[in-house]
């Protein structure tokens, strides 16, 4: 991360991250520009510029606000949608309707009409009633729907339960049984009004292991060989997901994308050949590994607590509400206070949030130096599922974020007001 050190404040990407939260306030979410290029020249080197025929679609739901679909878009990206919220994002960012995924595990049909109205270039279909009722509605608009079936390989991978989503017992994915996967696949090569591509699999995410892809995409690839025996059809393309670990801990491992994406295209093209089989266009779906590093987030300690042979809170003026990890799944954090950057650690402290819950503890028993009242704290690692998961829970606004790139900075989402907390609650007569 793009981090230096002056006059005891923590600089990201040229920007005194004390001055940002003096300027716009905290909580803020902090986005470098410049990291997340990083990210995506990362995967063209790794991925794109190395193999023809592949594509990479951000997985949009780690991070998802028009100017991160604008920066997709300028360095070359596809996007990964699951709502219709995030598909109007994209189009009021005009993004390229051919280069966006609609995924997810239960579209409805208002969501399905948008994308099949702005012309969306892959429906990942979830599910045996959703390609029924696709086909209807591209026969009602007089359009063809371009689609992959999302399969549930049935693997098990190392990471939380809460993100594992190739096992079996999943709410993802059709499932590998005969008697339904293949009936539903006949359903869609017959249907005149879809036009199938193949398959989509997403094994978990957070991962620092690449077996589960690899195993995974042995069943896709299986799986289209088989249609190519029983139903004479040869699909174009196999999308396999994302789910690349990233840093949020100092010792923690990451590893590069050429450690996932390597094994899967030699395991990919030997297996084309040795079957005399055109290899299909392959799609990958990183999101939290592009944009999770590339953020930070800031928040104004307040009320300090210490409780003698125990521990001594510092409570900032957000918490939960603006990252729910920890508290969701136990998800680790680090951080420093910003304006004491380089000072020595003299004591240790839990950074408590203030909503009014006790799981919203972000970070525990960490070395800082001493602490007071107004100090600024930075978590590091918090870009992906921090402004995407955040809530009004208790009433707490929405942050505002902010991108920042060579010193400069600029506000890309505004701070949630009172006013807009409750534009949409009303008062009944009767009351």
């Amino acid at each position: 991360m793009n981090f230096e050190v002056k006059n005891h404040h923590l600089y990201f990407d040229g920007c005194d991250t004390v001055a940002l939260a003096q300027k716009y306030g905290t909580p803020l979410y902090v986005f470098s520009e410049n990291a997340i290029v990083s990210e995506c020249n990362q995967l063209k080197a790794a991925f794109t510029n190395r193999y023809p025929n592949t594509r990479v679609a951000y997985a949009s739901k780690a991070f998802s606000t028009l100017a991160i679909y604008k920066i997709m878009a300028r360095e070359g990206f596809c996007i990964d949608v699951v709502s219709g919220g995030e598909l109007y994002t994209a189009i009021q960012a005009d993004f390229p309707a051919e280069h966006i995924e609609f995924n997810g595990n239960n579209k409805s049909d208002e969501e399905l009409s948008l994308a099949l109205d702005y012309g969306v270039g892959r429906i990942i279909v979830d599910g045996l009633q959703e390609i029924e009722r696709i086909q209807k509605l591209a026969s009602e608009k007089q359009t063809t729907a371009k689609v992959l079936f999302r399969i549930t390989p049935e693997v098990n991978v190392q990471t939380h339960s809460y993100i594992s989503t190739g096992q079996k017992d999943s709410k993802f994915g059709i499932p590998l049984d005969e008697e339904i996967l293949w009936p539903t696949i006949q359903k869609a090569i017959d249907a005149s009004n879809i036009e199938f591509y193949g398959f989509h699999f997403h094994v978990g995410s957070q991962l620092k292991d690449n077996s589960a892809h690899l195993t995974a995409a042995k069943i896709a690839l299986d799986l289209a060989l088989e249609v190519r025996k029983r139903l004479n059809y040869t699909i174009k393309e196999l999308n396999y997901g994302g789910g690349f670990g990233v840093k949020y801990l100092p010792d923690e491992l990451r590893q590069p994308y050429e450690y996932f994406l390597t094994p899967l295209m030699e395991l990919t093209e030997s297996f084309c050949r040795k079957h005399d089989f055109p290899r299909p266009n392959i799609v990958i779906e990183p999101g939290r590994s592009i944009v999770a590093e590339a953020g930070i987030s800031l928040h104004t300690i307040g009320e300090i607590k210490t409780l003698p042979g125990i521990r001594t809170y510092a409570a900032i003026d957000g918490g939960m509400t603006d990252n729910i990890r920890p508290g969701l799944y136990d998800a680790t954090y680090t951080g420093v206070i910003a304006n004491k950057a380089d000072e020595a650690k003299t004591e240790k402290i839990t950074i408590s949030g203030k909503a009014c819950e006790s799981t919203d503890i972000l970070v525990k028993d960490l070395a800082v130096p001493k602490v007071e009242t107004g100090d600024i704290f930075a978590t590091f690692t918090t870009g992906a599922y921090g402004y995407s998961m955040a809530s009004n829970y208790n009433k707490l606004p929405i942050p505002a974020v902010v991108l920042v790139k060579d010193g400069q900075d600029a506000l890309i989402v505004k701070r949630q007001s009172y006013e807009q907390m409750i534009q949409n609650e009303l008062v009944p007569d009767f009351l």
